[in-house]
């Protein structure tokens, strides 16, 4: 029997909830679940190196197979070794199928059975992308994880649409299954779809899981639904995703998200918010969002976070921060980046712990009280 490169490995469930201590197992090192993945989309998470990220405690990062399958090119990325050795990452990688982009891009493509005609966002020029192609720009890219190619549909679409996209989603799946080659160091992981409906999203998790995927995840959230509608998709959801085997949340990563996901049984959690808020100024903190920009901080020669010992909190003040920011200096906004991202990592070590505490349900009461999540109108960053 072909042993899988990628499993994974449960620890402890916690007592009161469906929060789960694992270990996810990669062909580059071994990581503990739940976890906080940095999204490195052109091969590089913005402003931070790789080295920084280690510090920080990073284990998997996410590769974006639409944007690097337009430039460099799958080739240039094959030819240099693969992403490992391109982008100097010796720990794990999972590259997304680059469905996502497609279908954001919905008035300039179209969708048949076969996959998805579209135009670059680039130049304009003119692609195709099947599931074959998606498993074989990933293949040449050499991700730990990669990602079958699916259809996002709006969580709001009519429910017919939605059937009709979740079967064929199925039938990528299948295509995209057959198409792989090397089993020696990369998985597929299947996606669950199917909006905002009960009977689909468990129609289709009995579907995929069917298809024995080495890991499973929920796509079609966080795309403009309440973190309440999120949430109850997670509940009747996840008891039906194979116990054995990770469990991915596709781009969710505000803090409150996190710790929600991880009480429901989600393993791995990706999203860009981290860098791309802390590029406008926003830091996330232990007492709620701050925005460092902001007139008061001028003076201000506290850390970022005062409970933070990230780089940026032990060398650097608010009013320092605030001054870079003001004077367009790129070290602003990497300092405000590498906060960020130490914020989410570490949330998730401290949620770890809780699970193994069995005390995650008290650490989520104290910790939206801090953020303030427990205010009318909190802001979810």
């Amino acid at each position: 029997m072909t042993q899988v490169p990628v499993t994974y490995e449960l620890i402890k469930e916690e007592k009161h909830t469906g929060a789960r201590l694992g270990i996810l197992h990669t062909p580059h090192g071994s990581f503990p679940t739940p976890m906080y993945m940095p999204v490195g989309t052109l091969a590089t998470v913005k402003s931070l190196s790789p080295e920084e990220l280690k510090e920080m405690g990073a284990g998997v990062i996410l590769s974006n197979t639409y944007h690097l399958w337009l430039r460099p090119g799958e080739d240039i990325v094959q030819d240099a070794g693969g992403l490992h050795k391109f982008m100097n990452w010796d720990q794990g990688i999972l590259t997304d199928s680059g469905g996502f982009q497609v279908f954001s891009l919905s008035d300039n493509r179209k969708l048949t059975e076969e996959g998805v005609h579209f135009r670059s966002h680039l130049d304009g020029s003119k692609l195709f992308l099947s599931p074959e192609k998606a498993i074989q720009i990933q293949t040449a890219l050499g991700s730990d994880i990669m990602m079958s190619l699916d259809e996002c549909p709006p969580f709001y679409e009519s429910y017919d649409y939605v059937k009709n996209s979740i079967n064929r989603t199925t039938r990528w799946a299948e295509r995209g299954l057959k198409a792989q080659e090397n089993t020696k160091d990369q998985v597929i992981f299947g996606i669950m779809q199917g909006a905002g409906y009960k009977d689909l999203r468990i129609q289709h998790a009995k579907d995929m899981a069917a298809l024995d995927f080495p890991g499973y995840s929920v796509g079609g959230l966080s795309v403009g639904e309440s973190k309440e509608e999120m949430n109850e998709v997670l509940d009747y959801l996840t008891p039906y995703m194979p116990a054995n085997k990770p469990r991915y949340l596709m781009g969710v990563g505000s803090p409150d998200a996190l710790i929600d996901g991880a009480i429901r049984g989600i393993d791995m959690f990706d999203c860009v918010l981290a860098t791309r808020i802390a590029r406008n100024g926003s830091c996330m903190t232990s007492h709620g969002r701050l925005v460092v920009k902001n007139a008061k901080y001028a003076r201000d020669y506290t850390p970022i976070d005062d409970h933070c010992d990230c780089y940026t909190c032990r060398n650097y003040s608010r009013a320092y921060v605030r001054h870079l920011f003001h004077a367009n200096e790129s070290f602003g906004l990497r300092l405000a980046s590498i906060h960020n991202t130490h914020f989410l990592l570490n949330l998730m070590k401290q949620v770890r712990q809780a699970i193994m505490d069995d005390n995650l349900l008290d650490f989520r009461q104290d910790f939206f009280e801090r953020y303030g999540y427990n205010k009318p109108n909190a802001r979810a960053f």
